[in-house]
């Protein structure tokens, strides 16, 4: 580690405050790009595991996660805006008084809005379109959708927790390190564990939730069910068990700058 986690909490406090002064332009490029690259890890994992054998059993699920980090490491890597990272690094931020909630609230509000849009395009023009998510994967694709949105509505907030606590710290453990490889280490084995866990991340149902409906199955309504407690979950994972826990822990006096 470059890093120690309380010079991580500067850094994460920096990035939080560098992201609320982006214009709408970039936020609408970086978001989109963001949307799309989780859609893309997603979509990699639907191809690994959609004709495995049943047989094969946990072990297909093991497959697919260790190909969905695809995602999250184009976007740290690349470059790119994902609205749980930014529950993370914003928060942080405004905690740290560095920010205002306006600012808060808007940075969260539009980077969602753009990850809807990438991902979107993703199941649209990939998975639809081009027949990716369809076919010999339509089985797949179908069930893995219909066990986003059968979930209740705590059901899928508390299973939003679990997924952005560990999406969230996948990103802090990558301010952790310096080089383009301990970044992709940092960020892969939390990105694998929520989804062998099963947990739900808001934009990765941006996309296979959509998938499903562009091919005939499902409804909008449905995707808003769950988006709604899902979005909400990420957050209290993000904003309480990393930036608030982290904050209180590692605060120095130099954070605590007023606006």
């Amino acid at each position: 580690m470059d890093y120690n986690p309380k010079e991580i909490v500067e850094i994460a406090i920096q990035k939080g405050t560098e992201k609320v002064k982006m214009s709408i332009p970039t936020m609408f490029f970086l978001g989109f790009l963001g949307g799309a690259f989780i859609a893309i890890g997603y979509l990699a994992c639907i191809r690994m595991t959609g004709t495995i054998p049943a047989e094969w059993g946990s072990f297909a699920t093991f497959l697919g996660a260790s190909v969905f980090p695809l995602g999250l490491i184009l976007i740290v890597i690349g470059g790119g805006e994902l609205v749980t990272g930014n529950m993370m690094m914003v928060s942080i931020a405004y905690l740290a008084r560095k920010i205002k909630l306006i600012q808060l609230v808007q940075s969260w509000f539009w980077i969602t809005i753009f990850n809807l849009l990438g991902a979107i395009f993703v199941a649209y023009f990939f998975g639809h379109f081009i027949g990716l998510t369809e076919g010999d994967f339509l089985e797949k694709t179908i069930h893995t959708a219909n066990g986003k949105v059968e979930a209740s509505f705590w059901e899928a907030f508390v299973s939003g927790i679990g997924c952005n606590w560990l999406v969230a710290m996948a990103v802090w453990l990558s301010f952790g390190a310096k080089s383009i490889s301990g970044k992709i280490l940092a960020i892969w084995f939390p990105i694998m564990g929520f989804v062998l866990i099963g947990f739900q991340h808001v934009v990765a149902n941006m996309f296979i939730i959509p998938a499903a409906i562009f091919a005939g199955e499902l409804s909008w309504s449905e995707f808003l069910l769950n988006i709604i407690p899902v979005f909400l979950g990420n957050a209290v994972g993000a904003v309480v068990f990393v930036s608030m826990f982290y904050y209180l822990s590692f605060k120095t006096e130099e954070s605590k700058v007023e606006y």
